[in-house]
C-alpha cells in the first residue's frame, strides 16, 4: 500500500515530536519501579527443584547489555527446562532487550517453526499472548517460549514492545522492562515436540503469578 505524500509528512512530523520529547525527557534521571531481586525468585515450588546455570562471561554479558538476569535450570522429575530473564533498569544508552528470534540463530540453532500462545494465568483477568519457536541443531531440538514485560504488560511482539518503549519514556519516564524465557528440550521417545510444549506451558504457569511479582509494574 502506497503512502500518500500529505501523510508521510504527518508520520515525520510525529516521530519528530516524540524523538524531541523522549530527548527532553532523557535529560532528566529516569524513575525505576522498585522490585525484589531476580536472585530471590525461588528455585523450588510444587514439583520443580531448580538450580543456577553457570554465570554469563563479562563478554556474554557486555553484549547482553542486561542490568540484572537469571539463568536457571529447572527440573520436574527427570524432564529439564531452563528459564532465563533479563531486567533493564534503562534502554536509552544503546542497551536493549535482544530478541531470541535473533540471538538463538546466532548460536546455531534454527527455527522449525514459530507461532503464538494464549494461556490463563493466575492473577491476571485477561489470558496472556507468548511467544513460541521450535528450534533446531543438527538432531536436537528444543520449545522456546518468550515474551517481553513491563508496567504491567505481556508483550509478544518485538515490534509493539518498541512502541510502548518509546511511549512509556516519553508519558512516563520510564524505559525499564524484561524479557523471559523459557526453553524446553525435545526429549525422544517421549512425546516429541508436543510433550516439549506442555512441559513448557505448565512451567509458564507455574512461575508466572511468582515471576509477575518481581517485574515492573
Amino acid at each position: 500500500m502506497r503512502i500518500s505524500a500529505p501523510l508521510r509528512l504527518v508520520l515525520l512530523s510525529l516521530c519528530l515530536l516524540a524523538t524531541a520529547a523522549l530527548s527532553a525527557r532523557g535529560l532528566q534521571p529516569e524513575v525505576t519501579a522498585l522490585r525484589q531481586p531476580l536472585r530471590s525468585l525461588p528455585l523450588t515450588w510444587g514439583p520443580w527443584i531448580g538450580h543456577d546455570a553457570p554465570a554469563f562471561g563479562p563478554a556474554i554479558l557486555a553484549q547482553l547489555g542486561v542490568d540484572e538476569y537469571i539463568n536457571r535450570v529447572y527440573v520436574d522429575g527427570d524432564r529439564p527446562l531452563s528459564l532465563y530473564v533479563g531486567y533493564y533498569q534503562s534502554q536509552r544508552e544503546g542497551d536493549t532487550i535482544h530478541s531470541p528470534q535473533n540471538c538463538l540463530p546466532g548460536a546455531g540453532w534454527l527455527p522449525v517453526s514459530t507461532s503464538r500462545l494464549t494461556l490463563s494465568v493466575t492473577g491476571r483477568a485477561e489470558p496472556i499472548t507468548i511467544n513460541r519457536m521450535l528450534i533446531q541443531k543438527g538432531a536436537d531440538r528444543q520449545v522456546v517460549l518468550f515474551w517481553y514485560q513491563s508496567h504491567g504488560r505481556v508483550v509478544a511482539s518485538d515490534y509493539l514492545s518498541k512502541t510502548y518503549l518509546i511511549y512509556d519514556a516519553v508519558r512516563h519516564n520510564r524505559s525499564d522492562a524484561a524479557m523471559v524465557r523459557v526453553i524446553s528440550p525435545v526429549m525422544p521417545g517421549e512425546g516429541g515436540d508436543v510433550a516439549a510444549e506442555h512441559l513448557a506451558v505448565s512451567f509458564v504457569e507455574a512461575i508466572f503469578p511468582q515471576l509477575d511479582a518481581f517485574l515492573p509494574s
